[in-house]
């Protein structure tokens, strides 16, 4: 006789309390008679035994400091209440941290937190962020973790491709100028630069398209990018020139690639005369010009990206994009420069210093006169980062655009000269 649904839950529900109180060898024999009564498989009735086994929670009661948890037996269980911690972080420090994040475009937690107490004053005195005392204070003790877990949601990665090489050996004056060695150079102070040239050609690397000139500060991290349009050796070298007079320190060595517009009288004579120390790095060894080769892509890269830039109105633009760049990078941007690397087998371990700005390098330094920082301090008090980064976006978007109607224009000649043909 085969029993109803009801009667194998009721039958269940009393093997289950055996099932559960007993040992190996007799919760096979209680499985077997269990089996031969519902005619459940063997597998499906254990699995129904344990579950009636497991005791249901009837209600659970909130007492002052404990919780009460009722089961279908009549047991009662008695548990202290978990103690919620308060977040010392709120939402306006998140707003605040966020807002000053993106002024600061978008840097590593590790950059931001030893500048959060100097970018928080400058913000401030030009009305950019409102901040109460309460959550100042927290910002100026906030740590990079905290940092990464309040933006872990507003972060967002960027992809870019890369470009082309469009370095060209320049041979005529090679052999009269040295490799760079550590005897050459003073690295210790302001005032060495390694120069670099970036190529805006997009995917084509034909015709005449505009470079960029990147002039990088060894000792500071200092950056002047130029814009020039081709790489004849007369443009670049008047560019150069150009840097020369944005420079509020004298410029005591150059080192370049061996590309054409670096290597040539030029530029060779200049350095004579004025006796500035210029040297060259060996053929194909990127290393070697490791600080200006970072810098063509964390400034000239992400600033104005891999299309490609041939018109004069974008050239135009470009240089006054680098005029607010050069200001942005150097007085708001910090940096970190490795201290110690060590290698324990195939692990490495590298320490770097605390992060600063080049402008707050320059100020450290003992070779500099007082003059010359004065002439920074007084150029660093008119700006704003705020507004640098918003005239920044704004001509960004501008050579987008123009970048976007130069294209559409000239498929549109290509969709003319097939259809006539």
């Amino acid at each position: 006789m085969m029993l109803t649904m009801k009667q194998k839950q009721a039958v269940s529900r009393q093997v289950a309390l055996r099932y559960k109180k007993a040992g190996k060898k007799e919760k096979g024999i209680i499985l077997s008679e269990f089996t031969r009564t519902t005619g459940y498989n063997r597998s499906y009735a254990a699995r129904v035994l344990r579950q009636k086994a497991k005791v249901k929670i009837v209600r659970q009661i909130k007492t002052r400091g404990f919780n009460v948890v009722v089961f279908e037996d009549g047991r009662r269980k008695k548990s202290k209440q978990k103690r919620i911690k308060a977040k010392k972080y709120d939402q306006k420090v998140s707003s605040v941290l966020k807002k000053i994040w993106v002024i600061c475009d978008c840097i590593c937690s590790k950059r931001l937190g030893p500048f959060l107490p100097t970018v928080i004053l400058v913000l401030e005195r030009f009305g950019e962020i409102k901040v109460d005392e309460k959550t100042k204070k927290k910002l100026l003790k906030i740590s990079p973790a905290t940092i990464d877990r309040l933006l872990k949601n507003t972060k967002k990665s960027y992809q870019f491709k890369k470009g082309f090489s469009t370095t060209k050996p320049g041979t005529l004056l090679k052999n009269k100028i040295k490799i760079r060695t550590f005897s050459d150079w003073d690295d210790l102070r302001p005032g060495f630069f390694e120069i670099d040239l970036v190529a805006h050609c997009g995917e084509v690397n034909a015709g005449e398209y505009i470079f960029s000139l990147n002039f990088t500060d060894v000792y500071s991290g200092w950056v002047e990018p130029e814009a020039v349009m081709g790489k004849s050796q007369y443009r670049v070298f008047n560019r150069l020139k150009k840097v020369e007079q944005n420079l509020a320190f004298p410029i005591l060595g150059i080192d370049s690639d061996n590309d054409s517009p670096f290597i040539n009288a030029h530029l060779f004579k200049y350095c004579e005369i004025n006796k500035i120390t210029f040297t060259r790095c060996r053929a194909n060894r990127k290393n070697d010009q490791c600080h200006v080769e970072q810098k063509n892509y964390s400034v000239i890269r992400r600033a104005i990206g891999y299309n490609r830039y041939d018109s004069e109105e974008e050239l135009k633009i470009i240089r006054e994009l680098y005029q607010n760049l050069r200001l942005y990078v150097n007085f708001f941007q910090p940096v970190m420069k490795l201290k110690e690397k060590t290698r324990n087998g195939a692990k490495v371990t590298k320490k770097y210093d605390k992060a600063k700005t080049p402008y707050q390098r320059l100020l450290e330094s003992k070779s500099l006169n007082q003059k010359v920082k004065d002439k920074l301090k007084a150029q660093y008090v008119k700006l704003n980062p705020a507004w640098l980064k918003r005239n920044l976006e704004r001509l960004q978007n501008k050579l987008l655009k123009y970048s976007a109607l130069k294209e559409k224009l000239r498929r549109t000649k290509i969709q003319e000269k097939q259809l006539k043909n």
